[in-house]
């Protein structure tokens, strides 16, 4: 099964993109982030048409998350339902072929010193929560979506310069570290070591075109699949096409499950 996650920025404007891509790529189950449509404008009936199911939290202008898949999807949940306040569409999960897919869409954060950030960080603290209360580590579990965090210094193009950004200070990283600990794998780093592979790349000041990049969007998995993962991959390619997102699908391959 080919898991992929995407930060679509804006799915009705991208929908040619998405399309195109999930025929040349064939993934089984693709989670979005910032689709940035009212429900009423999911394009779930143009997904259908393609042989796509599709589970979607929406809201107008902002934020949004998906989970698109070829097999059926079931058991849905929206959001954390824990009893707090949750105003903003960022979490999606489900089951598809045996697998519960958990989409995030974690928080942008603007600046340090902002109380956004320190949303930021109390989301992901919540989302930790949020897997200890209705998983397990030994079940087979993928976390993915846009993290808005990169966890080490090979994770961006300028550790010094980043180390005081949203992105890559040592809270954030903390933040994120604590949500691995739950039990999960970052599949990319699996396959690849290197550095200056990114997901993200800014819109300004030619960042694709110097490789001014971020590796801020993850596919996480329980040991159960991470064992099994066959291969991860980013796909560069969708960020030089036309109209292109500002950040390029992440994939992971794992081998089917045997009941």
């Amino acid at each position: 099964m080919i898991v992929a996650t995407w930060n679509i920025n804006g799915v009705r404007s991208r929908l040619q993109n998405l399309a195109g891509w999930m025929m040349l790529r064939q993934p089984d189950v693709v989670c979005l982030q910032e689709l940035k449509v009212e429900p009423k404008d999911f394009p779930k009936a143009e997904l259908r048409s393609l042989g796509w199911d599709s589970a979607f939290a929406c809201q107008k202008n902002y934020n949004g998350v998906a989970i698109v898949a070829r097999r059926p999807i079931s058991d849905v949940l929206i959001g954390f339902e824990d009893g707090e306040e949750e105003y903003e569409a960022r979490l999606i999960s489900a089951t598809v072929g045996g697998i519960r897919i958990v989409c995030a869409y974690v928080p942008h954060g603007r600046d340090i010193e902002a109380e956004l950030y320190q949303h930021k960080i109390a989301w992901l603290g919540r989302l930790r929560r949020f897997l200890d209360k209705r998983h397990t580590p030994d079940q087979p579990l993928v976390v993915c979506g846009d993290f808005n965090v990169a966890p080490e210094a090979k994770d961006v193009f300028d550790a010094k310069l980043w180390a005081s950004r949203v992105h890559f200070h040592p809270d954030a990283r903390n933040a994120f570290a604590n949500l691995a600990a739950f039990g999960l794998y970052d599949t990319f780093r699996t396959h690849h070591a290197g550095a200056g592979l990114y997901s993200y790349w800014d819109y300004r000041e030619h960042a694709w075109e110097k490789n001014l990049g971020l590796r801020i969007d993850h596919v996480l998995a329980t040991k159960a699949l991470a064992r099994q993962c066959l291969f991860a991959a980013i796909d560069r390619a969708q960020r030089s096409a036309a109209h292109a997102s500002d950040h390029v699908p992440v994939m992971a391959a794992f081998a089917e499950i045997v009941p």
